[in-house]
């Protein structure tokens, strides 16, 4: 297949993009660079089945592949508030762009959704066919709502337009190639960690996430682009079912980078989620998904990789 990434320099695009060679794809990778790093597909560059274009989706693009997997967008808190409005049309014009592209050119595109349109979840854990209870005017809302209409748009391009569509809402995720300081929880604190700094717990840390090692996530989002099945169209979830507490992942990081923490508690951020758990049924009946890396496992490999970022930037 010839394959479109858009957010192909961001952490989770960057691996896709490794994947999809390893499966002998040819891979056309966009990012307009705003939160994405060149470095993190560097080794890619002279690569002849590799290309890379500095585009922002906002702005229509003409392409011809087979596959679109439209991970453009923000995804942490620090830098899709730091634009709200741009976050949004990120989410709304980047995905009308590409779904007039695979309309034009027959393409299969997938959507990457997120847990946040759960917003603070009042039904646990969350199923697919729950609506959620999001604010649409609070700090979040530039992504939540954002990605809400995302997958409106393509419900309503495969329904109007026949267009061949997917909908993986990913939980959290971690792994190397996290931005530093991009205000994800399990890349904060490992960060922190290895500078030695007090740990930013936000309230009393008894909240909860699951996460997903980004080699599950990778998994997960090329079965979903593949599954032919029937209700191939629906959202799926695709996350860790293993629900840890935020004072549950700074002992886990204590333990693996053999640190003793200090913490340092701060309010809640508004509308921050207190419980998040994807029901993965779908995953599993449908894709036969489910996460595979343990977390210390998973923590492993981070660590290992902000250890030699961060020495690097020392350097």
């Amino acid at each position: 297949m010839r394959v479109l990434v858009t957010g192909a320099a961001g952490f989770l695009g960057s691996h896709l993009c490794d994947r999809l060679l390893k499966d002998e794809h040819e891979v056309i990778a966009l990012d307009n660079l705003f939160t994405g790093f060149k470095r993190n597909i560097a080794h890619l560059l002279d690569r002849h089945d590799f290309e890379f274009v500095r585009h922002d989706v906002v702005n229509p693009i003409m392409l011809e592949v087979d596959w679109i997997f439209n991970l453009a967008c923000p995804a942490s808190p620090v830098h899709y508030q730091y634009n709200p409005v741009k976050t949004v049309k990120t989410s709304v014009m980047g995905t009308l762009n590409l779904l007039g592209m695979a309309k034009r050119v027959k393409a299969r595109i997938l959507q990457a959704s997120t847990s946040e349109v759960y917003g603070d979840p009042q039904v646990h854990p969350q199923p697919e066919s729950y609506w959620g209870h999001v604010n649409p005017i609070g700090p979040r809302s530039c992504y939540d709502e954002g990605k809400r209409v995302a997958e409106t748009l393509m419900m309503d391009y495969h329904q109007q337009n026949d267009i061949d569509t997917r909908i993986i809402r990913i939980f959290n995720t971690y792994g190397p190639r996290m931005a530093v300081g991009d205000g994800r929880v399990a890349s904060n604190f490992i960060v922190q960690a290895l500078r030695g700094e007090k740990l930013t717990v936000y309230g009393d840390g008894t909240q909860t996430r699951c996460f997903c090692y980004v080699d599950d996530m990778v998994e997960g989002m090329v079965r979903l682009m593949m599954f032919e099945g029937e209700g191939c169209h629906e959202p799926v979830n695709v996350g860790s079912t293993e629900e840890r507490s935020m004072n549950d992942l700074v002992e886990c990081i204590a333990h693996v980078t053999g640190k003793k923490m200090d913490v340092e508690h701060q309010p809640l951020p508004q509308n921050d989620p207190v419980r998040r758990k994807p029901d993965i049924t779908r995953a599993k009946e449908r894709l036969d998904w489910q996460a595979k890396i343990s977390l210390d496992d998973g923590l492993r490999h981070t660590v290992e990789y902000f250890k030699e970022l961060l020495s690097d930037q020392v350097g």
